[in-house]
C-alpha cells in the first residue's frame, strides 16, 4: 500500500472546489465561487500594458526572477501599500504565488507537527487547509458581529495547553462571514496578544472592495498600527483587485520573519510568475488599479444590495445575516443544529448552488450556517436564483 506523509493523508477535498465544476453549467446559478465576475476583468487595459512593453521588458517576462520579487514590482507594489498606510520601510516585503501561498509560507514556517494554531471559526477554507497540511492542532475560536470573541479568545489562551504558534484571522470581510473588525475589537487583541510571543497572521485581500466611503477609517489593519510586543504578518492578493489568473499575492511581515519565508519560498517555486508580476507593475504605475477598483467596488455594491433586498423579501423570519458592507459574501444563519447539506441537495436540484457552513468549520461540524456569494453573478440572476435558496430552507426546516 502507497504510504503518504501524515500530513497529506489528512487533507479533505473543499466542497468549494467540488462545486466549481457544477457552478460551471450553464443551466445552474451559481452563489458558490469567491471568484470576481468574469466580464468585470480590466482587459483592455491588460491589452494596453502588453502592446506598450519594450522587446527587454518582454524579456523580463518570460525569464525566472528574483524569489522576493521582480525590484520593479516591489518598488511600486510598496508605494502602493504605503498609501494605503502600511509600514513598509519597516518590514520586508515578498511576492508570492496568490496569498495562499503566503500562507502555507507561513504555515511551514512556525509550524511543526502537534502545533497549536489559533484561527476563527468560521474561517477561510484554504488557510484551514493549510495548516492541516503540516499537522497543525486547529483551536477555533468564535466570530462575532464585530470580530474575534475576545472573552473567549483570553480563555482560549488561558487553557489551550501549550503556546499556539500564531493566530490566523481575516479583518476585512471576512470570507465567509463578511464583517469588518471594529476598532475595539482589534485594540483588545493587540493588548491581549502584547508580547506573548503570538505572531499574528492578518489575512486581507477584500479591503479595497468596501462599499461605503465611511467605513475606510475603521478598516485600519493591525499592521497598520504596528504594535510593539506582536510579530504581525501581512497577506494580500491581487486576485479580488486585478485578476485571480495572475496567481499574485504578496506578504509584508518582520526582517526576522522573512528571512525564513525566502528560503521557504525558494524550495517551493523559486519565484512567482515574472509575467504577471510585470503585467501587476504596470497596472499601478499607469494608475490603472485605482479606476478599476473604483468602477468594481460600485458593481458588487449593486449585487450585493440586490441579494440584501431579494434576502429580506424571501427568507424566512428564523434565519438571520449580517448585512455586508463590501467584499463578496453573505453569511446566512439557520436555525441552531440545521443541517444545510440537506437544504444544498434540495437546491442543486432546483438549479442553485452554494457552499455549506461545515465547510468553514475548523472542526468540520458546525452547519447550520450557508455562504452566499454576490460577486460573480448579475443582479436579474440574484433575483432569481434567492427565492429558490429560500424554498430550499424552507423544505427542509419548515
Amino acid at each position: 500500500m502507497t504510504r503518504f506523509a501524515h500530513g497529506v493523508s489528512a487533507l479533505r477535498s473543499s466542497e468549494i472546489r467540488d462545486l466549481m465544476s457544477l457552478a460551471t453549467s450553464p443551466d445552474i446559478i451559481s452563489f458558490s465561487g469567491g471568484m470576481p465576475g468574469n466580464e468585470l476583468f480590466p482587459l483592455d487595459k491588460i491589452d494596453n500594458i502588453y502592446q506598450s512593453l519594450t522587446e527587454k521588458e518582454k524579456q523580463v517576462a518570460m525569464q525566472y526572477g528574483p524569489t522576493n520579487g521582480l525590484p520593479t514590482l516591489l518598488e511600486s507594489l510598496s508605494q502602493y501599500l504605503e498609501k494605503k498606510g502600511l509600514p513598509v520601510g519597516e518590514n520586508r516585503l515578498m511576492m508570492t504565488t496568490g496569498s495562499l501561498q503566503a500562507i502555507n509560507i507561513l504555515a511551514k514556517a512556525f509550524v511543526d507537527p502537534g502545533d497549536t494554531v489559533l484561527v476563527e471559526t468560521p474561517s477561510f477554507i484554504g488557510a484551514l487547509s493549510a495548516f492541516r497540511s503540516y499537522e497543525a492542532n486547529l483551536v477555533s475560536v468564535p466570530l462575532q458581529g464585530d470580530g474575534i470573541d475576545i472573552e473567549a479568545l483570553r480563555t482560549t489562551l488561558n487553557t489551550a495547553g501549550p503556546k499556539p504558534k500564531f493566530l490566523y484571522f481575516a479583518p476585512n470581510f471576512h470570507n465567509p462571514a463578511g464583517i469588518i473588525y471594529s476598532e475595539e475589537v482589534k485594540h483588545q487583541m493587540i493588548e491581549l496578544l502584547k508580547d506573548q510571543d503570538i505572531p499574528l497572521i492578518e489575512d486581507d485581500v477584500y479591503s479595497d472592495l468596501y462599499f461605503y466611503e465611511e467605513d475606510v477609517p475603521k478598516m485600519t489593519n493591525i499592521k497598520t498600527m504596528d504594535p510593539e510586543g506582536i510579530d504581525v504578518c501581512f497577506t494580500g492578493s491581487f486576485s479580488k483587485i486585478l485578476g485571480p489568473g495572475l496567481r499574485l499575492g504578496w506578504m509584508l511581515v518582520p526582517e526576522h520573519i522573512y528571512k525564513k519565508c525566502e528560503l521557504i519560498k525558494q524550495s517551493m517555486d523559486a519565484c512567482s510568475p515574472s509575467f504577471s508580476q510585470v503585467i501587476a507593475d504596470k497596472f499601478i504605475r499607469n494608475g490603472y488599479i485605482y479606476e478599476y477598483t473604483e468602477n468594481v467596488r460600485q458593481e458588487y455594491k449593486k449585487r450585493g444590495l440586490a441579494m440584501i433586498e431579494a434576502l429580506e423579501k424571501y427568507l424566512p423570519d428564523y434565519v438571520s445575516f449580517e448585512k455586508p458592507r463590501g467584499g463578496f459574501y453573505i453569511w446566512l444563519h439557520l436555525p441552531k443544529g440545521t443541517d444545510s447539506s440537506l437544504i444544498l441537495k434540495k437546491a442543486i436540484e432546483k438549479g442553485v448552488v452554494f457552499v455549506t457552513g461545515k465547510t468553514f468549520d475548523p472542526d468540520g461540524v458546525k452547519n447550520d450556517c450557508i455562504r452566499i456569494s454576490f460577486c460573480n453573478t448579475a443582479t436579474d440572476v440574484i433575483q432569481k436564483g434567492i427565492p429558490v435558496v429560500a424554498e430550499a430552507i424552507r423544505e427542509v426546516c419548515g
